[in-house]
């Protein structure tokens, strides 16, 4: 009996690869002839990069970046094995990279996606030509301005300077010259991973629905969106590309619209976008049962997260899936039925336990889900043919 052990986080609790070796633990303690591979999963937030080393062996690199608000600071990005790079924009322009008394209007306005870019510069330094960018936690709004700039770019107001650093001084922007872009882009293939489909601008977009949890007030949002709209105008003028109602252009700030515009990147789903550079559905095709996991299932499930994404390659497969839930929310009953078996942790309302007992708790809710299985038939065990 093969199992593909492929949960993401249990947000707050566990990562991706504490889950899927919490799963693991249990599933060998119970059946000892078991087969396992284990897949942590992400869905292009933090974690994404872990995920993709322990599918695919690699190194963490370390490289001089700039946080949101310019202070000098290290950050790390991955090196794959196959020479693939990752980089989280959580881990320079990231949310935790500021203290909950620097979460301001006036910070939302100037926090600078910058330290990303920079990140991909030490990917292309290291020789990467094929990159993963994931679009989750981000602590910016403006566009992959700063990204881009850190990339040769130059974004110009009306007397030809630079702009200051920011998504609220886009608003003056006036022109994008790339004759400066570092000539490796030329060759680099990127791909964005989000598990958000918001478009850049408007009741959706990137300032009005993440805005205040960086710190923007309602003023500051409506400022930003002004200022991103004028972006996608110049950017559509300037570059011949059209980002302002691409799905997926507001994920962290803009981001999304930043990689599209300025590297030419194909946005996706988070847990495809990281399932495909782990060759998930050839390792679903080898496996008897798929496992998968998250801290919450509800009916955002269904956007960008790995049980879905895994769900749907197990469906095409013929292969019976389990999810394992840290609980069950709102919309839950929309992805239940995409599985076969469905463990909860805990009751709908209960905190979830803490990190030891939660991975006891995995452990557990693992085994049962293949014992469920087992009764009805829908797993065989070698001993059993």
């Amino acid at each position: 009996m093969r199992v593909l052990v492929a949960p993401q986080e249990f947000k707050g609790t566990l990562t991706a690869v504490e889950a899927a070796a919490a799963m693991a633990r249990g599933l060998r303690a119970a059946f000892p002839d078991i087969e396992l591979d284990l897949l942590p999963m992400a869905d292009g937030g933090p974690g994404t990069a872990a995920a993709l080393l322990a599918a695919l062996g690699g190194e963490t690199r370390r490289a001089p970046a700039h946080d949101p608000l310019l202070r000098p600071i290290e950050a790390e990005w991955a090196l794959l094995a196959d020479g693939r790079g990752v980089v989280e924009c959580a881990a320079a322009s990231g949310l935790l990279r500021l203290g909950e008394g620097e979460l301001t209007p006036a910070n939302a306005r100037r926090a600078s996606s910058r330290g990303t870019g920079e990140l991909i510069a030490a990917a292309l330094d290291a020789g990467v030509e094929d990159l993963v960018v994931g679009l989750g936690g981000s602590a910016t709004t403006d566009g992959g301005a700063g990204m881009a700039e850190a990339l040769g770019y130059r974004l110009l107001d009306a007397a030809g300077r630079p702009l200051p650093p920011g998504g609220a001084a886009l608003a003056r922007l006036h022109a994008i010259d790339p004759g400066r872009r570092d000539p490796r882009l030329e060759r680099l293939r990127c791909a964005g991973a989000t598990d958000v489909s918001n478009p850049l601008c408007g009741p959706e977009g990137a300032a009005a629905v993440y805005g205040p949890q960086k710190g923007a007030d309602a003023r500051a949002v409506a400022d930003l969106d002004a200022a991103l709209r004028r972006f996608a105008e110049v950017v559509r003028r300037d570059l011949g590309i059209g980002v302002r109602d691409r799905p997926g252009a507001g994920a962290a700030g803009g981001l999304g619209a930043g990689l599209i515009a300025f590297l030419g990147a194909e946005l996706g789903s988070g847990a495809e976008v990281v399932g495909r550079a782990a060759g998930a559905a050839a390792r679903v095709r080898a496996a008897d049962l798929v496992i998968a996991g998250e801290g919450r299932l509800d009916g955002q499930t269904a956007y960008g997260k790995a049980p879905r994404y895994l769900a749907g390659l197990a469906a095409a497969a013929g292969k019976p899936a389990a999810c394992i839930a840290g609980r069950l929310g709102e919309g839950a009953d929309t992805v239940v039925p995409l599985f076969a078996a469905v463990e909860a942790l805990t009751r709908p309302g209960d905190p979830l336990p803490a990190p030891r007992e939660a991975a006891d708790a995995v452990a557990a809710a693992s085994v049962r889900a293949v014992r469920a299985l087992l009764v009805r038939g829908l797993l065989v065990r070698p001993g059993d043919l």
